[in-house]
C-alpha cells in the first residue's frame, strides 16, 4: 500500500492486478454498468406454478397406483384369511368331544378367524349358492365333499354330528348328521368390494372368493 502511494505521488499509475480487474467486472455485472459487463441472462423464473402443473398431471396416476396396490393387498389378505377360517371351521366340524359340534359351533369358529368380516349360514347344508353375498360379507356352508348345486332331499352325511336330521326346507337341502368318520366339507364364499375405480369397473365392483376345506370326522 505504501509503495502504491509513492507511485501515485510520483505521477505513476500502478498496473491493475488480474484479481482487481475481475472484481471490477463482477461489480459491473451486479450494477449493470457498461455494455461489456452487462449481465444478459434472463431473471430466474418462478418454479412454483410449474411444480403445481406437474403435480396436477401426475397425481391421478400416483393415486391410481396407490389404491391399486391397496386393493391387491386387501385381496391377498382376505383370500388367505378365508382359507384359514375354512380349515379351522372344518376342524371344529369333525372334532370329537363330550358334545358333538353343530353348525353354530362351526360358524362361531369361522367368525373368530375372519378378522372382523361378517358371516352367516343362509343354508348351512347347501346347496352352495352361486349368488353374490352382500358387500364384504361371507356365507358359510357345511356339506359333504363336492355337494350338489341343487337342493338335496336325501343327501349323504352332510352336517356336523351334533345336528339333528331335518328335511329339506325351501331352497335349503336336508340335514344328515355325519358319523363313522365320514368326511365333511366347509365352504366359505366372501364378497370383497374394491375401492379403486378402474379395477372395480374391470371386476364389476367386487371379487367373490371361495375357500374350502375337507376333513374326516373323528366320531
Amino acid at each position: 500500500m505504501e509503495k502504491t502511494k509513492q507511485c501515485v505521488q510520483a505521477g505513476f499509475i500502478p498496473a491493475a492486478t488480474p484479481r482487481s480487474i475481475t472484481e471490477i467486472l463482477q461489480s459491473w455485472r451486479l450494477t449493470g454498468r457498461g455494455t461489456a459487463g452487462e449481465d444478459l441472462r434472463p431473471p430466474p423464473r418462478s418454479q412454483k406454478s410449474q411444480a403445481l402443473i406437474e403435480f396436477a398431471l401426475i397425481s391421478p396416476v400416483l393415486l391410481l397406483l396407490l389404491f391399486g396396490i391397496l386393493d391387491i393387498g386387501r385381496a391377498i389378505f382376505y383370500y388367505d384369511t378365508i382359507g384359514h377360517a375354512a380349515r379351522e371351521g372344518a376342524r371344529t366340524a369333525v372334532s370329537a368331544s363330550d358334545r358333538l359340534p353343530t353348525n353354530a359351533d362351526v360358524l362361531t369358529t369361522v367368525v373368530s378367524q375372519l378378522a372382523g368380516i361378517q358371516a352367516s349360514e343362509p343354508c348351512p347344508q347347501g346347496p352352495i349358492s352361486s349368488a353374490t353375498p352382500p358387500a364384504n360379507t361371507a356365507w358359510v356352508y357345511v356339506t359333504e365333499p363336492a355337494p350338489s348345486s341343487s337342493v338335496e332331499t336325501s343327501p349323504p352325511m352332510n352336517a356336523p354330528g351334533g345336528e339333528y336330521s331335518a328335511a329339506a326346507a325351501g331352497s335349503c337341502s336336508a340335514t344328515n348328521p355325519a358319523a363313522g368318520n365320514a368326511p365333511l366339507q366347509v365352504t366359505i364364499r366372501f364378497n370383497l368390494v374394491l375401492i379403486t375405480p378402474v379395477i372395480a369397473q374391470a371386476t364389476a365392483n367386487h371379487i367373490v372368493m371361495t375357500a374350502t376345506a375337507i376333513f374326516k370326522t373323528e366320531y
